[in-house]
């Protein structure tokens, strides 16, 4: 089954209104409207929240509104720039999480995650993120995943939370309590029914078909039917302009997953041929495959550095072939870079003496889109003499810096996440531990090194103004060599605790 994420922007107008003002926008507990023309009349069409808690609605005349709150702040209403607005949003999403995405007016994003969320850490924590990420772009934002663009988008206006997750078996359970504006009928259409006495979805299902196409027309079942996925409802991907193209419609559907890697790889080459003239190199990859039935499959893959190299993006995306259901046939195949950057030149081996650089990018590649290119990493160094601070992930292909670590003191191999404690037997202030006991089990020190006394990063926080840890490197009767510290100097309680931390194992 496909897995739909709705983004629904309750506030979508004044918050775009808010973030364009940047510093100048008013203070967000100032009412604020938006208003436009209904005919001849100007009413409000967008309020924020501090406008709804002083009693406007949205339909309410202008007039009306600046009577009842006295230095409300209204400004005109741009639905076109609006639109504009979300479709960059779109665009946003479409790059960040899934090869399918589209505005979905007035207020919202729909997205086709199906076979990405184990890229994001799991639907629920993909949610998660993208409302945190609006959240910091001053956007409110509730968003909700079903099997169906109609349950998402009813489920993230009306579900009650921030962000919903609904399994396949749950969709019919979740859908019915709704109140039948959910179902994405005209205002109009959803008056009459108030009328007649329907007010939730399951008045609606229980109601005869006939008679409720005999009143209302088809409107209200192929509603019901998309939102409960008994029908699929098609998602046109958002394509700008400037992004790089190439498709293939077929005369016959095609289905057998050799005949799909073939015209693949004929779609591979002809993207970057038009890549090339452009001088660039793809970084991310959108294969989709427009199936008879109105539903699309995609695929997506991206790469550590632009590449434009065809064997190694074909080997890429048919890998990912296996993936894909073509359901009663494939009639159209669209292969986009939705990213791509400037391919810089790269110098060839000049003799045969010369060694050539050793290229890991494709193993890079084939591994990110398998478990997620959050999940490679690579350890950079950053300068801090803080141990645990002086550490970053980096990705796999980011250039280096020339950063080093200090090489005057040895550091563990293997340093733990954080600090943990142990007990120790030792003499104050200047000696290692004579035993230690850490995990359960009590070591003896033979040999000991030190101290190396790191001093706090004062400049960060008063706190580590006069912070102080003492490491040794010990070595018990068993060789092994171990990395701990004393929170203080031993003398002065400001500057620790005196309490003895296992910090990291050599070797």
């Amino acid at each position: 089954m496909p897995r739909v994420v709705s983004l629904f922007l309750p506030r979508w107008p004044t918050d775009r209104f808010r973030r364009k003002s940047g510093d100048a926008a008013p203070p967000p507990e100032t009412p604020l409207v938006l208003v436009g023309r209904d005919g001849r009349r100007r009413v409000v069409l967008a309020a924020d929240a501090a406008a709804h808690a002083a009693g406007l609605r949205i339909g309410m005349p202008g007039s009306k509104a600046q009577a009842l709150v006295p230095g409300l702040i209204v400004h005109d209403a741009e639905p076109e720039a609006d639109v504009d607005a979300l479709e960059r949003l779109a665009l946003w999403a479409l790059r960040r999480y899934a090869p399918i995405a589209a505005a979905d007016p007035p207020d919202g994003i729909v997205i086709d995650t199906t076979g990405a969320d184990h890229l994001h850490g799991g639907e629920a924590a993909m949610l998660g993120e993208m409302v945190q990420r609006l959240a910091a772009a001053r956007i409110t934002a509730r968003a909700a995943v079903a099997d169906s663009w109609g349950a998402a988008h009813a489920l993230a206006r009306f579900g009650g939370r921030t962000t919903i997750v609904v399994s396949s078996i749950e969709t019919a359970q979740a859908i019915p309590p709704l109140p039948i504006a959910a179902l994405r009928l005209p205002a109009s259409t959803v008056d009459n029914l108030r009328r007649l006495g329907f007010e939730t979805i399951a008045d609606l299902a229980g109601t005869p078909r006939a008679s409720l196409a005999l009143r209302f027309g088809p409107e209200p079942g192929r509603r019901l039917d998309q939102a409960l996925a008994r029908v699929s409802e098609p998602i046109e991907p958002i394509r700008p302009e400037e992004i790089v193209e190439v498709r293939r419609n077929f005369a016959e559907p095609i289905g057998a997953a050799e005949t799909i890697a073939r015209y693949t790889g004929k779609l591979v080459a002809e993207l970057c041929a038009e890549l090339e003239t452009r001088g660039q190199g793809a970084r991310r990859l959108d294969l989709l495959f427009f199936r008879v039935d109105n539903r699309i499959e995609a695929i997506r893959v991206g790469t550590a550095t632009p590449v434009r190299d065809v064997k190694r993006l074909t080997r890429l995306l048919t890998d990912k072939i296996e993936t894909i259901d073509p359901g009663f046939g494939i009639e159209q195949m669209r292969l986009a870079a939705t990213v791509a950057e400037p391919l810089r030149a790269k110098q060839m081996i000049s003799s045969l003496a010369e060694v050539p650089e050793p290229d890991v990018s494709d193993v890079i590649d084939i591994l990110a889109n398998r478990v997620g290119e959050d999940r490679l990493y690579r350890f950079a160094p950053v300068q801090s003499d803080v141990p645990e601070r002086s550490v970053q992930r980096v990705a796999p292909m980011a250039p280096d810096t020339g950063e080093g670590w200090p090489g005057h003191w040895p550091r563990p191999s293997r340093l733990l996440p954080r600090p943990e404690p142990i007990e120790t037997v030792a003499l104050l202030p200047d000696h290692p531990p004579v035993t230690f006991t850490w995990r359960g089990v009590r070591r003896r020190v033979k040999r000991a090194d030190g101290p190396e006394r790191v001093f706090g990063e004062w400049w960060k926080r008063d706190a580590e103004l006069a912070a102080v840890r003492d490491y040794f490197q010990v070595e018990d009767e068993n060789g092994e060599r171990y990395w701990v510290y004393r929170a203080g100097d031993g003398e002065d309680a400001a500057t620790g605790l005196h309490k003895w931390f296992m910090h990291g194992i050599f070797g």
